[in-house]
């Protein structure tokens, strides 16, 4: 029985790719190479990546030539974008379709991203993920790697924003995300930050202490000795506490899950390279004989940019060359074991990043994060293209045409549609989509993208929007809010870890500015009315376009707002009594 519903799952799946291929007007050699199944889907998704750090965007003194390989067997998409400029809300729009302002996958007050494990914030459990309508058409599927989109609710073990709750049948990885402070690096996320505000408590509350104390001693204060007995234990309290931060945050955020169990707490990181691809082998060994949907979600190319003794010193980019060349050879690995299992012409691999390279992630003459090339901004920046502008490479063996460039707007979410529809789901019609189906694209069957206008938020607030006027063959690029570079002229926030999204550090643009991309894709030069005619035309159609959107926004909680977004220790996942978290399970099983 359970042999004849596998026949008849593998029919339909024929059916459904083979009609969907069909009607897009492919080729017969294409529909030949289906090899009579719906195609797996493996999404390779990096941390950090600047699009100029890849050679086959440009770069010529960082070696990627894996991932070279597949954008020359595939298709290159030279204007894909994020949805935001931070992880967070660029991965919840990644794997649901829409923007992360619909499902509050934002905040109002300056925390971009996640800030805890332990927080309460993290993807709705109303929204459907691609996963999961993967996972009800049959696929198996699995994540490895970097999540960073929430774990508990109520309880340290309720795991409702965890990915097996989002359509993933299989979860190895880190339930948070890498980060300077695991490995307690000078380059610092929160810790340096949490380290000056107990100081500076400790020093009022010692201060107060030290006032008192002496004030009971000459008897210039008639108070009692407690207050200065309890100002004393909390001065001591937040000294102590400020010493073994550090420590304290590597314990609760960098640690390792095998779907609800935490493997390794704190994380031994020079061994998670090879453990995650001997993951990936194994998951693909597992399910070579049903379709599957892996997302690869690599911890490469944040900081603290570990990196295996086989790569160090061996770019001539330092550290961060180091780690980006490391993370080539693990894609080179992924597509090694899809050529050993004989799946390679029945998967459709993927290669993005989620944002764009950080400029402020240096220390002294060193530089940490990634280039952007010619694209002005980074990191963190909502509107400027270097934050958002991104790799896309698609490779379909026998379907895609290799070696192809697509220069239209594209989005990674874009990708739910498109997987959705391969695996012969539905998009869901009760909520809005943003994400457009590439594959009619990726196919040479249309010119252009379906996406006239994309817009470009930072945290809730709007700042750009872009507008592609096909019968001008124009990109125009409406700049609502920039943030204000520091010092002036220097291209990004030195001296914080992102620019801000509002406040006094941002620049209210009135009238907007506006850029041509096809003519200026560096956003160098300013259009006014005076140098470009149709200057109050594209202003009136892009203030048009954003009030239709705004119209189609509903009220959500704001998952990255206040409480949501701050450490409840009943919360704290721990194999253990926290503070006393560690396990190593790993090196047990073995």
């Amino acid at each position: 029985m359970a042999h004849l519903e596998h026949a008849c799952l593998s029919f339909r799946s024929w059916l459904a790719v083979t009609a969907a291929v069909f009607l897009l007007g492919a080729r017969p050699s294409a529909c030949s190479d289906l090899s009579g199944s719906r195609p797996n889907i493996l999404l390779l998704m990096a941390d950090d990546l600047g699009i100029a750090d890849v050679g086959c965007y440009g770069n010529t003194t960082i070696r990627t030539p894996n991932i070279n390989r597949l954008a020359a067997g595939g298709v290159r998409l030279t204007q894909h974008l994020a949805a935001a400029s931070m992880c967070t809300p660029s991965r919840a729009a990644f794997l649901t379709g829409r923007y992360p302002i619909r499902s509050g996958m934002v905040s109002s007050n300056g925390y971009r991203v996640l800030q805890w494990t332990a927080a309460s914030g993290g993807l709705p459990t109303n929204e459907t993920t691609f996963a999961k309508i993967l996972q009800d058409k049959g696929y198996a599927t699995g994540l490895i790697g970097k999540w960073h989109l929430g774990l508990n609710c109520e309880s340290s073990d309720d795991h409702c924003h965890h990915p097996l709750h989002h359509g993933f049948d299989h979860f190895y990885g880190m339930p948070f995300t890498l980060m300077g402070d695991c490995a307690q690096w000078d380059v610092s996320e929160k810790r340096a930050g949490l380290e000056r505000k107990l100081n500076l408590c400790f020093h009022l509350v010692a201060f107060a202490a030290l006032t008192l104390t002496a004030g009971k001693l000459t008897r210039l204060l008639s108070v009692s000795w407690t207050p200065a007995i309890w100002s004393t234990i909390v001065a001591i309290l937040l000294l102590t506490t400020s010493y073994s931060v550090g420590p304290l945050i590597v314990h609760a955020d960098c640690l390792l899950m095998r779907n609800h169990s935490i493997t390794e707490q704190p994380m031994h990181f020079q061994r998670t390279t090879s453990r995650f691809l001997q993951e990936v082998s194994s998951f693909v060994r597992r399910n070579k004989q049903r379709p599957f949907l892996l997302f690869v979600s690599f911890l490469h190319v944040h900081t603290p940019l570990v990196t295996t003794e086989k790569f160090l010193g061996t770019s001539f980019h330092g550290l961060y060359g180091d780690n980006v060349e490391e993370m080539d050879w693990m894609v080179g690995r992924v597509l090694d074991a899809l050529d050993t299992e004989g799946l390679t012409n029945r998967t459709l691999v993927y290669f993005t990043s989620d944002h764009g390279g950080s400029l402020e992630s240096q220390l002294g003459n060193n530089q940490y994060g990634g280039w952007n090339g010619i694209y002005q901004g980074g990191k963190g920046m909502g509107g400027w293209e270097g934050g958002i502008r991104v790799p896309g490479i698609v490779r379909w063996p026998g379907v895609l045409p290799a070696g192809r460039v697509i220069q239209e707007p594209t989005s990674l979410m874009d990708v739910f549609p498109t997987v959705v529809q391969l695996a012969g789901g539905q998009v869901p019609q009760d909520r809005v989509i943003d994400g457009q189906d590439l594959l009619p694209l990726l196919l040479g069957k249309v010119q252009h993208s379906d996406h006239e206008f994309l817009l470009h938020y930072c945290e809730s607030f709007l700042h750009a929007v872009r507008w592609h006027q096909r019968d001008r063959g124009a990109v125009w690029k409406v700049h609502y809010v920039t943030p204000r570079f520091h010092p002036d002229g220097a291209g990004a926030c030195y001296g914080s870890m992102v620019c801000p999204c509002s406040g006094d550090e941002v620049i209210h643009h009135e009238p907007p500015l506006l850029f041509d991309l096809s003519r200026d894709p560096s956003e160098a030069h300013a259009l006014t009315p005076a140098t470009e005619p149709s200057f109050y035309e594209v202003m009136e159609r892009v203030a048009q376009a954003v009030k239709e959107h705004r119209r189609t926004l509903s009220p959500v909680p704001l998952q990255l707002d206040g409480l949501d977004n701050s450490w409840k220790p009943w919360l704290q996942p721990c194999c253990g009594l926290f503070p006393l978290c560690w396990c190593d399970q790993e090196s047990d099983s073995q």
